[in-house]
């Protein structure tokens, strides 16, 4: 009765269809599930469904479209970095010898693999990147600055920033509910 052609046909539909659901703006609903998951990632489906007054199903299917249009792009763990050994936080701002996208990509390849670098901005004004970097102590932090960071392509000059004390990590970001 039905031909492969329509079963193709309702494939593509359905695939299209997901491909706008995954582009629509965020509603109250997508927003409370955000909001959820930001402050407890392991909660099971059916304690997030209760959380934002859905049933099972449909707030698993909200997620799915949630992760499949980057929305949510992981689950992780939140550690005590003085728990684990790296007791010192610091920042170096990095002014760089020439602006050109190849030094930039080169740059920024190479910050990505370094161990000890947690996160790396790139900045309008007087320098052109942040670097947050975690160390065990102060010299290792130290040879890191000198011996990684330094020696990176295109570096001009470094600014380094000692935390005193951290008042507030990433946190939740604002969904706005």
């Amino acid at each position: 009765m039905f031909s492969g052609s329509f079963f193709q046909f309702g494939g593509a539909f359905m695939e299209q269809q997901e491909e706008l659901e995954t582009q629509r703006e965020l509603d109250r609903i997508d927003r409370r599930i955000l909001d959820a998951l930001q402050g407890d990632a392991r909660l099971t489906m059916a304690e997030l469904a209760e959380r934002v007054s859905l049933s099972p199903s449909p707030c698993w299917r909200r997620v799915q479209i949630l992760e499949k249009a980057g929305v949510i792009v992981g689950y992780h763990a939140r550690l005590d970095r003085r728990r684990i050994g790296l007791g010192v936080h610091g920042f170096v701002y990095v002014r760089m010898q020439e602006h050109t996208t190849r030094s930039a990509a080169s740059f920024e390849a190479q910050v990505v693999a370094l161990n000890g670098i947690v996160a790396c901005q790139n900045l309008s004004g007087h320098y052109d990147y942040q670097l947050e970097l975690v160390a065990t102590d102060h010299d290792t932090f130290a040879r890191l600055v000198r011996e990684k960071v330094c020696a990176l392509p295109g570096v001009r000059d470094i600014h380094t920033s000692l935390s005193l004390r951290e008042v507030k990590a990433a946190g939740m970001l604002p969904v706005e509910i």
